[in-house]
């Protein structure tokens, strides 16, 4: 592992201005665009209102735990993934990048989706998509090739506003945390409430509103019976709560040396899913006013989930509503504010690890890792292949690369270092809410297996099945090769020695003496 000829320096990391900045943020990187357009989707097709159930267990058994796992670690060990997993254990830095690097292959993407919000808050002013809301989204505005071709020829309805989203999430993170992410958490987080609710109370007005909310909450308790159903709940809490994979972590590693951690993870859990619930009832409130405008059941409306959802779907619906432009923007408004929040926590992840490695500013980070992000993303997704390139990256980086670092981060913390008895011990001594013994099986041993068996279905399915009617060469590039891209890359920056250490702010001489202590030590091991 990285070794080098003396202890690393200490370097001053920046922290969050108190409870209330971390809480924001927390909840705003839960909080996207899964949030609205996956989740109500996903709910009416596994049971409706009996989904709650499934859901509601995942939160509590899954989300919560995953939660107190990440605050732990990155609270306890007062750094990035690769320097807490480092901590935990020496081979540890290598799962720590690897998380790194799922979060960079993410929000390469993920930035598109955004610049395709940006323009369609702009499409709502006079419902540019005319008649035809499909052909507009894949034809006109994305300019799709078939998924057997690729194409390096620019879509500038989505080039234009996907520089400029990264010029703005770049100018924030370079702004360190306190003054970048928390600040834009601040004004983003509450702006979001504010637009989405008054969509919903928008959307409850509407004729067929009501038909719209009983598909969505009438439950059907036989499909609790299903196996799949409950995976799906599962499935849904781990990718909303961005657990497991180093963006939690990151954040808990800026907090205060007394910090209310399991409150705090019980408050963002519980937030991220009251915003999920609120909306499943806007969405079903617009679908059923949508099903009544066309004289059809709310179970004939197509595309209830995705990007369909959200710009198709959508953009029917406020064609066909009074007021339709204001609904538009209120909806688009919140879906880009929504993913800004997220896209941010992602890009402090790849940020906080190059600050903790190298000593770099928050604005050099910013610099290092926005350029090659920035071409990435315009280049593969700002491109008439981007729909189908985004498709591709996002199934497999999910499905294969997020869930296999939740995995390995979970089977690391059981069986290294101060084992989760440890990490248990930390979160009991600085929080409100004890964490009971049974945290630590369920950690250990339930979660790490229900996430492999969500994770061997998908690539037992990949492998046999090939993923959707793609050329089997673009799923092996964009697919498989986005996973293991995020491998070497975790590879290589395990094996460049570290030129600094991260130094917590609030840290006693005391503590300082005793970290200096360990770190002799860890360097000892590495080599």
């Amino acid at each position: 592992m990285s070794s080098s000829a003396s202890s690393p320096a200490p370097r001053a990391r920046d922290s969050w201005s108190g409870q209330t900045g971390f809480l924001l943020a927390a909840i705003g990187s839960a909080i996207g665009l899964g949030n609205i357009w996956r989740f109500p989707g996903v709910a009416y097709s596994n049971g409706g209102g009996a989904f709650l159930v499934p859901y509601l267990v995942a939160l509590v058994f899954v989300g919560i735990p995953m939660l107190w796992l990440d605050y732990a670690v990155g609270h306890k060990f007062r750094g990035s993934p690769p320097w807490a997993l480092r901590k935990v254990i020496g081979g540890g830095e290598f799962i720590g990048w690897f998380q790194t690097f799922v979060c960079f292959v993410i929000m390469v993407y993920y930035g598109a989706v955004l610049a395709w919000g940006v323009q369609y808050t702009i499409y709502s002013v006079n419902a540019a998509w005319g008649e035809d809301p499909t052909s507009f989204f894949t034809d006109t505005f994305l300019q799709v090739v078939p998924s057997d071709t690729f194409s390096w020829s620019p879509a500038w309805a989505v080039m234009i506003p996907l520089a400029l989203v990264w010029v703005l999430v770049l100018l924030v993170i370079g702004r360190g945390l306190s003054k970048g992410v928390e600040a834009a958490n601040k004004i983003f987080l509450p702006l979001l409430v504010v637009l989405f609710l008054v969509l919903v109370v928008r959307a409850l007005f509407l004729p067929g509103a009501t038909e719209g909310l009983n598909a969505f909450f009438t439950p059907t308790w036989s499909s609790l019976a299903d196996p799949q159903v409950w995976l799906a709940a599962f499935a849904q809490i781990f990718y909303s709560l961005s657990v497991g994979f180093g963006i939690m972590l990151t954040y808990a590693s800026y907090l205060k040396p007394k910090s209310n951690l399991t409150g705090t993870a019980l408050v963002a859990g519980f937030a991220n899913s009251s915003f999920e619930i609120l909306a499943g009832i806007g969405v079903f409130g617009a679908v059923g006013f949508m099903a009544h405008q066309q004289g059809v059941a709310v179970a004939d409306v197509e595309g209830l989930t995705g990007p369909i959802l959200s710009f198709v779907t959508f953009p029917k619906i406020i064609s066909m509503m009074p007021g339709g432009p204001l609904f538009g923007v209120l909806f688009f408004s919140s879906l880009v504010l929504a993913g800004v929040t997220s896209l941010l926590s992602l890009l402090q992840v790849v940020s906080g690890g190059l600050q903790d490695k190298f000593g770099w500013s928050a604005s050099r980070s910013a610099l290092v890792l926005g350029v090659p992000a920035t071409v990435i993303s315009l280049a593969l997704f700002g491109t008439r292949s981007g729909l189908n390139n985004l498709d591709i990256v996002d199934n497999f980086i999910n499905s294969i690369g997020v869930v296999s670092s939740a995995i390995l981060f979970a089977v690391l913390c059981a069986v290294a270092g101060p084992k989760l008895s440890g990490l248990r011990a930390h979160l009991n001594s600085v929080s409100s809410v004890k964490v009971p013994k049974l945290w630590e099986p369920l950690v250990g041993v339930v979660i790490p297996v229900v996430l492999f068996v969500m994770m061997a279905m998908s690539v037992v399915n990949l492998v046999n099945d090939g993923y959707r009617s793609y050329k089997l060469s673009f799923v092996l590039i964009f697919g498989w090769g986005s996973v293991l891209v995020a491998v070497i890359a975790a590879l290589i920056l395990t094996f460049i020695p570290w030129r600094h250490r991260p130094l917590d702010p609030h840290a006693t001489v005391a503590q300082i003496l005793a970290e200096d202590v360990r770190s002799a030590q860890t360097e000892g091991g590495d080599k």
